[in-house]
């Protein structure tokens, strides 16, 4: 699971947009909810774009797929955008709020080209929807 800027503040920036659970929180559900489906994971978060980078082309080979909450990353970055292309993994992409309702720049996505599905506006919820959905995507 990657996760871009600012998101290391969950549950203290904005919880009104983004709700209180903390970034530790989601990772935490994340770890249980993984065991369970017999899978392991591992998580970042990085507020420098080219660390997003380094994780992703360090899971083309260790991981069987991608989580990825790019945060503004996601309407700017054509490298994490390539980079997921470079990567040939499936990659679930999660926003925790429903970026279709907010600003006009926030409609328009560099990742979802890459992403096998997208999960958007579910609050922290949306973490345990895309594992789930890439366990069941794996097989």
């Amino acid at each position: 699971m990657i996760n871009g800027p600012n998101l290391n503040l969950l549950g203290v920036r904005k919880p009104e947009i983004y709700g209180h659970t903390t970034l530790a929180d989601i990772e935490a559900a994340l770890r249980a909810q993984a065991a369970k489906l017999g899978y392991k994971m591992s998580f970042m978060q990085s507020n420098h774009e080219g660390d997003l980078i380094d994780a992703i082309q360090a899971a083309r080979t260790a991981s069987a797929g991608i989580i990825i909450n790019p945060a503004a990353y996601t309407h700017t970055s054509v490298a994490l955008h390539d980079a997921l292309e470079s990567a040939e993994l499936p990659v679930v992409e999660v926003h925790l709020s429903n970026v279709h309702k907010r600003e006009p720049f926030r409609h328009h996505s560099y990742i979802s080209p890459q992403a096998t599905a997208v999960i958007a506006g579910a609050g922290a919820q949306g973490y345990e929807l895309a594992l789930a959905f890439l366990a069941r995507h794996l097989g």
